[in-house]
């Protein structure tokens, strides 16, 4: 029994150690696992590349070419190890009109860092390199889509937690359960989130909202017949609102064309674009029959998706100086449809069921619309006219709308809906400020030119044929001193035209004392306030240049303020500074040597907002003087023209000591534009030299009595002689 027992001891024993070594195998294995995990450098990554449209971030730049291909630059970042990132520039020669392009590979940059922020640059693509670590990486030129601090709200599919965004990225081309089309990754809270939709994807409203922290991707490794959900069609602008002749002109200038080739027919050239694999072709334009041996069908990976403006893009672009007659030609674009039969009761495999929202609209018109209603630019089809006003500020540019009866709905600058917008419910009256500075109502300027477009429509979230799109712009001319604007219904054939000039007040001189009053009288060293005022409600601001002291008969001048804005001679007269919108210069009275009277003139001219000080020098120091116009208004040959204002001054000054000589008066020969003539009076006499000229003249008086009697006494005295 003793032998038994001892057996059944070493076979328990023996198979705990079998347990245990299982368990720690299992153990080292999971280990091992977790360390494969967390070391992920130890997996070599495919290299790929994002892509940023329109964006530039600031970099070390060590290699510049010109005249480059896209791919050929994004090529050579590609085999240089060093490379980091690629910046593809191109900019349109409007009198050619050609695309001049420009490479700089970047050894450093900022784009990996997700606190760095962008920069807007117009005709810029932006590739930074990474490394995905995912078998389905495609040898395309780039892999995503990059949007920074932008999200699509509501439309995920998963959530996941990755340490990197490039992790996240791999997640998104291993995807299986579902075509993984764009993806969310939040910086500060590692949330990865991917999503079957994209920015065209239908049957939601699909919009980026703003996101700090986080940035939107686009997969472009999709297959074409996974660019959308459903059927993949291509249309053209009229779904944009903008004239298709404008787009047109406006992708054959600043599209760079991915491939040129020759084709028989727009359908054959909208072939192309749905079968082209060495990238994603969103867009096509068509430039009719070909003509010898050039190409007639341009194929695009853009469309106004991906442009940060969207549609109004389009409506900011000018034409060319110069037309060459060459065609226009035909723009299309893809769209993604809904899927037939798709909303509540389409069957659970309908893809674009989930997050539909069902909008239904009161789409009947007004049986009170007569046909001047239904002719007016400014009445929509169910009978509301629109009276729209635009006043231009300094800062800002308000629209004014009025109604003819109460108004549902929004307004809000076109692709700043969620930034730069107002809800309007049961008004008549209602206004929208936009922005001229920064990008929450993207509001464009061109020499002194800003222009917005602005949408007025019906409902909170769809647009319909009801709605009314107005391009508003302001025009501030700094030397004719008028604001005009024009408006323009998008959809409208004929541009309407209203004008608004409200008068740029004329400038004036004051010359104040210490106590801030208009002086009378001034004596050399008096310190004095030098003013040139404007009113405070004004959108403009003044600069004053060219300022001329001359004595009274214009013999002899000096020059206070240079043709800069500079002071000659701060010792004598100072430079200007800002005092709201007036500038204003203390120095101390003087005068010239042959002249009592002292006329002051000074060139003025407009500009919106405060005026940018100059940088003067004097004595090996640097000082600011409120003398010239912001940089953007100052043309490259600038000269006086004649709506330059002129103002002048003129003021008597007196040596200490002198008597009463004349009353000073302004030359009536002398003429000077909005002159303004300071009458000097000489002080009134003191007590004591009233006094003095009493007693002098009593004393004369009695030195002349008696000189007077002397005399006739003598005479008196004398005796008469008498004459034989």
């Amino acid at each position: 029994m003793h032998s038994t027992e001892s057996s059944s001891s070493s076979s328990s024993n023996s198979s705990r150690n079998r347990n245990h070594t299982l368990r720690m195998g299992s153990l080292l294995i999971g280990s091992l696992a977790i360390l494969l995990v967390m070391l992920p450098g130890q997996v070599d990554g495919r290299m790929a590349f994002e892509k940023l449209t329109d964006f530039d971030f600031p970099g070390n730049t060590y290699y510049s070419v010109k005249n480059l291909s896209l791919y050929e630059c994004q090529g050579w970042c590609r085999e240089e190890p060093d490379c980091q990132a690629a910046a593809f520039s191109f900019v349109v020669n409007p009198l050619s009109p050609s695309q001049e392009t420009h490479c700089q590979l970047q050894n450093d940059s900022s784009a990996a860092n997700p606190s760095a922020a962008p920069q807007r640059s117009a005709n810029m693509y932006y590739m930074v390199k990474l490394q995905l670590r995912s078998e389905n990486v495609c040898l395309r030129p780039w892999s995503f889509e990059r949007v920074p601090n932008k999200v699509i709200r509501g439309l995920d599919n998963a959530l996941i937690y990755t340490s990197t965004k490039e992790a996240c990225l791999s997640a998104c081309l291993n995807e299986k359960r579902f075509v993984c089309r764009s993806v969310e990754y939040d910086y500060n809270n590692m949330k990865c989130v991917l999503s079957d939709s994209d920015r065209r994807s239908s049957g939601q409203f699909v919009q980026l909202v703003d996101a700090q922290g986080t940035d939107y991707f686009e997969n472009l490794c999709l297959k074409p017949a996974q660019a959308c959900k459903n059927t993949r069609s291509f249309g053209n602008a009229q779904r944009m609102g903008v004239s298709e002749e404008k787009v047109a002109q406006y992708v054959g200038l600043h599209y760079y064309t991915d491939k040129e080739l020759q084709v028989t027919s727009e359908s054959a050239c909208r072939l192309a674009c749905e079968i082209e694999n060495e990238f994603l072709c969103r867009s096509f334009l068509y430039l009719g029959q070909p003509q010898g041996a050039q190409y007639n069908c341009r194929l695009y990976h853009l469309d106004h998706k991906t442009l940060p403006d969207g549609p109004s893009t389009y409506l900011n672009h000018e034409r060319p100086l110069i037309d060459h007659g060459e065609p226009i030609g035909q723009y299309f674009e893809n769209q993604c449809e809904k899927a037939a039969g798709a909303g509540p009761g389409s069957p659970p495999g309908t893809l674009d069921k989930i997050d539909t929202l069902p909008v239904s609209l009161d789409t009947i018109e007004d049986p009170n619309l007569t046909n001047l209603t239904r002719n007016d630019v400014n009445c929509d089809k169910t009978g509301t006219c629109y009276d729209v006003s635009v006043h231009c500020k300094d800062t800002r540019i308000a629209v004014q709308v009025r109604t003819n009866k109460p108004f549902n709905g929004r307004i809000y600058a076109l692709g700043r809906s969620e930034t730069c917008n107002i809800d309007v419910i049961n008004s008549d009256a209602f206004r929208l400020d936009l922005t001229m500075a920064g990008q929450d109502c993207n509001t464009q300027s061109v020499t002194g030119v800003y222009s917005n477009t602005v949408v007025l429509q019906h409902h909170s979230v769809v647009m319909t044929k009801a709605d009314k799109i107005y391009k508003v712009k302001c025009t501030y001319d700094m030397s004719s001193k008028n604001i005009t604007f024009g408006m323009m219904p998008i959809r409208d054939p004929e541009m309407i035209h209203i004008n608004s000039s409200p008068e740029a007040p004329p400038p004036r001189i004051r010359i104040l004392d210490t106590r801030q009053r208009e002086v009378e009288t001034v004596r050399i060293g008096d310190r004095l306030n030098f003013r040139i005022e404007i009113p405070e409600d004004t959108p403009y601001g003044i600069f004053a240049r060219s300022c001329v002291a001359m004595a009274k008969d214009a013999r002899t001048s000096f020059k206070i303020i240079d043709d800069d804005g500079c002071p000659t001679d701060p010792t004598i007269f100072p430079g200007f500074t800002a005092d709201g919108n007036a500038l204003q210069s203390t120095y101390e009275a003087f005068r010239f040597t042959e002249s009592y009277g002292v006329i002051f003139q000074c060139n003025v001219k407009y500009c919106l907002g405060p005026c940018e000080p100059a940088v003067c020098e004097w004595n090996m120091e640097s000082f600011e003087s409120l003398g010239r116009r912001r940089r953007r208004s100052i043309e490259s040959n600038e000269t006086k023209s004649e709506d330059d204002m002129n103002i002048s001054q003129e003021i008597l000054v007196l040596d200490f000591g002198d008597e009463k000589r004349e009353f000073f008066k302004a030359d009536p020969s002398t003429d000077f534009a909005k002159d303004k003539t300071v009458t000097i009076i000489e002080p009134c006499p003191t007590k004591t030299s009233v006094l003095a000229l009493a007693v002098t003249c009593a004393l004369m008086i009695l030195l002349y009595i008696s000189t007077l009697f002397c005399y006739y006494m003598k005479k008196w005295m004398q005796p008469h002689k008498i004459v034989a």
